[in-house]
């Protein structure tokens, strides 16, 4: 099987497609034909080890773990002896390090979900850790509920675009923010109102919001929390910019002001897991949740497709058709 592999820090340029032998499953895991894969800024993240912190997981002189990518659909096509949730030709999709490759093994019981009738691989690929990142942020962190007012900073990304369609299927009261090419695209995920950062700061105006999704960080917490009501809540999704220490030093005065003041000010990590992508496989076999695709890459080129990630000019998800739909 081939999978992109990177054997030490650094860009894009580091990955290499490598010949790997195709895994075999354990008792209670599945072997699945991966046909697309989705990137997220974590594959870069991890791909840099930056922030640098976070190599004290990955591996300080170089990565330990060396597969990359997450987000993957496919079709089973072996099962272990003790699996009876899945069988070989189910269509599936969720979490497994190594997407960017051709086979994944991962536990039955593990962050997997079968996809519904009518949705393709690609837009299966696209849910996992973007949607689940969203759906834990206004539904655990953020508390939200029916009449709520939510901004979601970052509207047209991956996190973002999910974030604005399940807020409006919590009944919230939702806006987004995004530049002035996406604000279209941000209506028709269904937000209320639009703010459009290149020509207002929502941190700077009258208007105050229940909770905030910041899937961005370009905002310190102290501006945020400017932007919300009296015992509002803020989750942030993008701890913000910097290599060091300035991300922690973003959490950290979070989590001071937080005991000092009234509102919620909470750094947010997603838990990737098995009935969080079965609810959102429900959301989309209802049409209720659509994801965006801005680009398709071929395995083959997923050193431009990390790279585009990387510049942050994505709108929705990057996907990676590793064997096609």
């Amino acid at each position: 099987m081939r999978s992109a592999v990177y054997r030490c820090y650094g860009g894009p340029e580091v990955v290499r497609l490598e010949a790997l032998p195709l895994p075999e499953p354990a008792r209670d895991e599945v072997l699945v034909q991966v046909k697309a894969a989705s990137v997220n800024p974590l594959d870069w993240h991890h791909l840099r080890g930056q922030p640098y912190f976070m190599r004290l997981m990955t591996g300080i002189g170089r990565p330990e773990r060396h597969h990359l990518g997450v987000d993957f659909a496919g079709t089973v096509v072996a099962a272990g002896a003790d699996v009876t949730r899945f069988q070989p030709g189910d269509r599936v999709f969720g979490g497994q390090t190594g997407a960017f490759g051709e086979y994944v093994t991962l536990r039955a019981a593990g962050s997997i979900a079968a996809m519904p009738e009518g949705v393709g691989f690609a837009e299966a690929a696209a849910v996992p850790i973007a949607a689940v990142s969203a759906l834990q942020a206004l539904r655990d962190a953020g508390g939200v509920k029916a009449g709520d007012r939510v901004l979601v900073n970052g509207a047209s990304g991956g996190v973002g675009s999910f974030a604005v369609q399940l807020a409006r299927n919590m009944g919230a009261e939702v806006t987004g923010v995004s530049s002035t090419r996406n604000l279209d695209l941000v209506l028709g995920l269904g937000a209320d109102a639009v703010i459009d950062y290149t020509q207002r700061d929502y941190t700077r105006g009258e208007e105050r919001w229940d909770v905030i999704i910041d899937a961005v960080g370009n905002h310190g917490s102290a501006a945020n929390q400017r932007a919300l009501v009296p015992g509002g809540t803020l989750v942030m999704v993008g701890a913000g910019e910097g290599d060091w220490v300035g991300p922690l030093l973003n959490i950290a005065g979070a989590m001071l002001r937080s005991r000092l003041g009234d509102e919620e000010l909470t750094p947010f990590l997603a838990h990737l897991n098995g009935d969080d992508l079965v609810f959102l496989a429900e959301l989309l076999g209802r049409g209720e949740l659509s994801p965006v695709i801005d680009r398709h890459y071929p395995l083959t080129a997923i050193t431009e497709a990390l790279a585009y990630s990387e510049s942050g000019r994505a709108r929705g998800k990057i996907i990676v058709d590793v064997a096609g739909d």
